[in-house]
């Protein structure tokens, strides 16, 4: 046990819930998650609900945290590159156009796309970036929220039931769990965020205070808190395509969810075993670019329906620079992928302060 917990320590570097307010873009100050590529680990329940609980993460006391690991609510996450606050951008306070100030900048086939400095708040790049479209599996972010600031119990074992393979939208679920597979409410978590599990997705949202119907009202309601209104949330998982968002509200939406230390941790684990007691359930994070380890990613989320295309929403760090990424309704997982790289290898020749 100690040792997993110092490894998830270490991982998680200045993991930190905070409480959230609105700012405005030009004043926001966002933080970078260390970026290194998080490979396969073991950690416990209780790592998962002491960082959800806000408590410091060592090794029961024998040892200090190292400096920047100290997890308290009323305390902003640090790293030595960044200043960091726990002010979050709103709709309100965003003003973009789709006329690009940059030059050299990269053609992106994606329908949406939107580059954020994310320590400044300053758009990069722009393309159709107030268009509602439906987001997919992006939806799991904002899933993955809600059950944080519900500071649920981690712990708690939470069994798949029929219901949780249902879909949404007259879509199928499909998965590799299955009907009586149990997880903890931590494992449920990492499996949505990770490997885009509708079912655990749909679970998690079953077992909120209230059920389904007050899960999905604290998504609006966060929606609405962050400013987001060009959003709109029917069910947990993205399979519904009335789930709907832009590209500027899930940059604001990414820039919020980046100051939850456990969803940067599990939307970028690479791989992880789940040991479900009679199987081991061996998965991937479905973002190429995680899994390869080519970029310092801090949050990843992909999505796909046939009414969304090909979507990602992504908090990297670029030379020192933490920017925030999104593309909706790319054509292929190829394409995607190509367009995200392309935009950051673009980002990583901008002057570092312009």
């Amino acid at each position: 046990m100690k040792k997993s917990k110092k490894t998830l320590m270490h991982a998680l570097s200045a993991a930190v819930l905070l409480s959230l307010s609105s700012a405005s873009f030009a004043d926001l100050v966002m933080n970078s998650s260390g970026g290194t590529q998080r490979a396969s680990m073991s950690w416990s329940t209780d790592d998962a609900s002491q960082l959800l609980n806000g408590d410091s993460i060592g090794d029961d006391g024998d040892e200090p945290s190292p400096p920047g690991s100290v997890t308290y609510l009323s305390a902003p996450p640090t790293t030595k590159s960044y200043n960091t606050t726990t002010a979050v951008p709103t709709q309100q306070s965003v003003q973009i156009s789709d006329t690009n100030r940059y030059l050299n900048q990269p053609s992106v086939s994606a329908r949406a796309a939107l580059v954020m400095d994310a320590n400044t708040g300053e758009v990069l790049y722009s393309k159709n970036t107030n268009t509602a479209l439906p987001i997919a599996s992006i939806t799991k972010l904002m899933t993955a929220v809600v059950t944080a600031d519900a500071h649920l119990n981690m712990s708690e074992d939470i069994m798949l039931q029929s219901i949780d393979f249902a879909g949404a939208g007259g879509k199928n679920s499909s998965s590799t769990l299955k009907v009586g597979d149990t997880m903890n409410r931590a494992e449920m978590l990492l499996v949505a965020l990770m490997k885009s599990e509708n079912p655990a997705a749909a679970a998690l949202a079953r077992t909120y205070p209230g059920g389904r119907p007050a899960f999905i009202a604290a998504m609006n309601a966060k929606a609405r808190q962050l400013g987001m209104h060009s959003t709109h949330f029917t069910e947990s998982t993205g399979l519904d395509p009335r789930n709907v968002s832009s590209a500027r509200d899930l940059g604001v939406l990414v820039s919020s969810a980046s100051q939850y230390g456990l969803i940067r941790q599990f939307s970028t684990t690479a791989h992880y075993d789940f040991n479900l007691g009679y199987r081991v359930l061996k998965s991937n994070n479905t973002n190429a670019m995680v899994r390869n380890g080519g970029w310092n990613i801090n949050i990843s989320k992909t999505g796909y329906i046939n009414e969304a295309g090909r979507c990602v929403v992504m908090h990297t760090t670029v030379n020192n620079r933490p920017a925030v990424v999104v593309l909706l309704g790319a054509s292929t997982s190829q394409s995607r992928t190509n367009d995200a790289t392309n935009l950051l290898n673009w980002v990583s020749n901008l002057p570092k302060r312009i």
